[in-house]
C-alpha cells in the first residue's frame, strides 16, 4: 500500500512556509528550540493553516462532542520516537500559551514509552521546584501507569548507545520513590481535544 503524503506547516523556522516530506521541514527547524510546525493529511489543510497561524491552529480549544474540556492552566508533554533512527526526544509545553519548558534528546536506541515517562517525570521534578501544583497531561496511558508504578516496565534492552537513557530512567525511578506531588497526571483526549499540544507534529 502506499504512504500517503503528508504536508508539514513551519510557522516558526529558518524559512516558513509549506513542506512535502518531514526531510525538507526538518531543515527548517531542527536544533531550533521555538520552531513551530505540524503536519497535516492535506495541503489544503495546511494552507489554512498557515493562514491561521501556530496557536489559532495549535492552540485554540475545540468545541467537545461530550461537553467536557481540558485544563488550559496545566503542562502538555510528549515524546516522540524516530522509526528510521531509533532516536526519541521528548518536550513540556505549557497550555496556555504555547511556551515550551523543556526539550530533551535526542537519546539512540531508545521507546516513545519511555520518552513519555521522562517527560512525565521532568514535568513533576520542574514543577516541584517552582512550589507549583499545575496537572500535566499526557496522552499515553503507559507512561501514566509507569509513574503510578513509579517505575518504567520496559523490554528494552540496555547497550552502550542508550545507557544515558537507562541512567535516566533510574533518576526517574529514584526521584519518584523519594517524592511525593500534588499534581494530577490527567490523560489527554486526543478524540475530543485535538492534537497533545506537545506534540512534535511528524506523525
Amino acid at each position: 500500500m502506499q504512504k500517503k503524503s503528508k504536508f508539514y506547516v513551519v510557522w516558526k523556522g529558518r524559512q516558513t512556509g509549506i513542506y512535502s516530506t518531514w526531510e525538507s521541514c526538518k531543515e527548517q527547524v531542527d536544533g531550533l528550540p521555538d520552531a513551530q510546525y505540524k503536519s497535516f493529511e492535506s495541503r489544503e489543510e495546511a494552507e489554512k493553516a498557515l493562514e491561521k497561524g501556530y496557536y489559532q491552529t495549535i492552540r485554540k480549544n475545540k468545541p467537545q462532542p461530550s461537553g467536557g474540556t481540558f485544563n488550559r492552566h496545566a503542562l502538555a508533554v510528549d515524546a516522540a520516537w524516530n522509526t528510521k533512527s531509533g532516536d526519541m526526544e521528548y518536550q513540556g509545553v505549557y497550555l496556555h500559551n504555547g511556551e515550551r519548558l523543556f526539550l530533551k534528546g535526542p537519546f539512540p536506541d531508545a521507546t516513545n514509552n519511555i520518552g513519555e515517562f521522562l517527560a512525565i517525570v521532568h514535568a513533576l521534578a520542574l514543577l516541584q521546584k517552582q512550589n507549583s501544583t499545575l496537572p500535566i497531561y499526557s496522552d499515553s496511558m503507559t507512561a501514566i501507569s509507569w509513574v503510578r508504578k513509579k517505575k518504567a516496565n520496559t523490554k528494552l534492552e540496555k547497550t552502550p548507545r542508550n545507557a544515558e537513557v537507562f541512567d535516566l530512567i533510574e533518576r526517574a525511578e529514584k526521584w519518584l520513590a523519594t517524592h511525593r506531588f500534588p499534581n494530577p497526571i490527567l490523560k489527554w483526549e486526543t478524540e475530543e481535544w485535538g492534537e497533545n499540544p506537545a506534540d512534535f507534529g511528524r506523525k
